[in-house]
């Protein structure tokens, strides 16, 4: 018998003398195409592929296997590639009730536990300050509700000052509101709880011992509190960064979310000082004045310092975003620890200067010094962030995919909230339209983005399908053009409208004649005389 044939391998399409392969009992092949899809009048191929299955049964060979077979392992793959890109899968079914929808979203129940651990941090501390603490020679006493509540006051302008600068900050594509509440809510509660446990545990290691005074403590404040401190408050980030990947994509995304982290670690904080300083001034004859005492640490503390905090953790988020859009392992990996330590020693100089004694206004003005530096990346991440929709919606446009006026409507920020504020005139679904459109729009800018950079694989085309449909069917609902689709005043109902006299019509004499169905000086009868 030659060798030849025995080596040859059989063919798919199993002919008159050729051997089939006694295991095909149906073969399922994946078929791939390009969808055709036409948006806002151009008829244009949708990006990506899509797979289909189609099973081909062999000549004379029963089919076993379930025809879907192939279907669900395809679905089930690209389900897998979506969730390793970090890119979101879109319920499918038909569109549940909004109350259902509220109920059964992850957000709510993150939303309401995180809420939970926070009022509980939040009472620990509370519960913990009001005790008196013994130390050698005496008894400190605890805190009481009157200078909680004032303290609180007096702190609260500078938190509201900074969640402003933040949620400004926060643009293009701004984070979800919760993302906003728990990144300040970990900062002022979480951070805060962790900090002081940790930290005391730190001063009992290190021997050391504080009298109760806020100027005590310096080598924990130096040593110890700095790496600590920083690392609760970057923690929230990291949480974010690892169950929102998608998410975060932007560097002003990364100092909103860090300065609001930072904010209200100030805040409890601040509280916290000021509290000390009023029980310490009430019961302490050396202190002096006890309203001179509070004015002063709350001018050092409310406005001179107030960088401090946020201005430190801003450092570690935009070291996260940078390792999150880049495609170096070595970058990812090194960047978030370097911005953690720029962080802790910026921190650590800071406490050591104030523990030093160093002119606080000197220090202010060297802060303040820092924090417009950092406040002119920011203007400039901003403009970038422009250019960048800018170019990533002109390569759309470019293949017909999107209409030309997308690059000028969702690329300047003027333009998007002139959108959004001309939208509050035609109701409310057309400015819901509005915001899922520029929120649909961003997402479609940096998923190109980063495909470009090479952060996500061909599962994004998927995605970018999924987006572009979206965007199509929110597009004649959504205001896109504030100068053609202006501003609707209200329509104001006149009262003396209905006090104007009628119009009078002077009664016509006679009958209407046969014909006409109205007065005519011609009798529609009439005709020429016959023959």
């Amino acid at each position: 018998m030659p060798l030849r044939p025995l080596l040859r391998r059989p063919r798919w399409g199993a002919g008159p003398g050729d051997r089939a392969r006694p295991l095909d009992r149906g073969i399922t092949v994946a078929r791939q195409h390009r969808d055709h899809t036409d948006f806002a009048g151009f008829d244009a191929p949708a990006i990506g592929r899509r797979r289909q299955t189609t099973t081909v049964k062999l000549p004379g060979t029963p089919s076993v296997f379930p025809t879907t077979l192939g279907r669900m392992s395809l679905d089930h793959l690209a389900l897998r590639e979506r969730r390793a890109n970090g890119l979101p899968v879109e319920p499918t079914g038909p569109q549940q009730h909004w109350a259902r929808r509220i109920l059964t979203s992850p957000y709510t129940w993150l939303l309401i536990g995180m809420t939970l651990i926070f009022a509980a941090c939040l009472w620990w501390m509370y519960a913990t300050s009001m005790q008196d603490t013994p130390v050698e020679g005496g008894v400190i006493p605890g805190l009481n509700a009157s200078a909680i509540r004032r303290s609180a006051q007096l702190a609260l302008p500078t938190l509201a000052a900074w969640i402003v600068v933040f949620l400004a900050v926060d643009r293009f594509r701004p984070m979800r509101p919760i993302l906003w509440w728990l990144a300040l809510g970990w900062g002022a509660a979480v951070a805060t709880a962790l900090s002081m446990v940790i930290n005391t545990w730190a001063g009992q290691e290190m021997a050391i011992v504080g009298n109760g005074d806020p100027a005590t403590g310096a080598r924990t404040a130096v040593f110890v509190a700095p790496f600590v401190e920083e690392a609760t408050k970057a923690t929230i980030l990291f949480l974010i960064a690892m169950a929102l990947r998608h998410r975060l994509v932007t560097r002003i995304q990364g100092v909103a979310l860090a300065g609001l982290s930072g904010a209200g670690f100030a805040f409890t904080e601040n509280i916290l000082y000021y509290s000390r300083a009023i029980v310490y001034a009430s019961t302490t004859i050396e202190a002096g004045d006890p309203e001179a005492a509070l004015n002063e640490i709350v001018l050092l503390r409310g406005l001179k310092t107030a960088f401090g905090h946020p201005l430190f953790t801003v450092l570690a988020g935009i070291a996260l975003v940078i390792a999150l859009r880049s495609a170096s392992k070595t970058v990812r990996i090194l960047a978030p620890v370097a911005g953690y330590l720029v962080a802790a020693l910026a921190h650590m100089v800071f406490n050591f200067l104030a523990s030093t004694g160093t002119d606080a206004n000197s220090m202010a003005i060297i802060g303040w010094i820092i924090t417009l530096s950092i406040a002119i990346q920011v203007v400039r991440a901003v403009l970038a962030e422009g250019r960048r929709h800018r170019d990533r919606l002109a390569d759309y446009v470019a293949m017909c995919w999107l209409p030309e006026e997308a690059v000028v409507a969702f690329s300047r920020q003027r333009t998007r909230w002139h959108s959004l504020f001309n939208a509050i005139s035609y109701g409310w679904r057309p400015w819901l339209a509005t915001l899922r459109l520029q929120r649909t729009m961003s997402e479609l800018v940096h998923l190109r983005d980063s495909m470009v950079r090479g952060l996500v694989d061909a599962a994004g085309h998927g995605r970018e399908r999924e987006l572009l449909q979206r965007s199509r069917e929110l597009w004649p609902i959504a205001i896109t053009d504030p100068k053609v689709q202006r501003f609707q005043l209200p329509r104001i109902p006149n009262p003396l409208r209905r006090f104007r006299r009628r119009r009078t019509v002077p009664a016509t004499t006679g009958d209407v004649p046969l014909g006409s169905p109205q007065y005519s000086p011609v009798d529609p009868r009439w005709a020429p005389p016959k023959g």
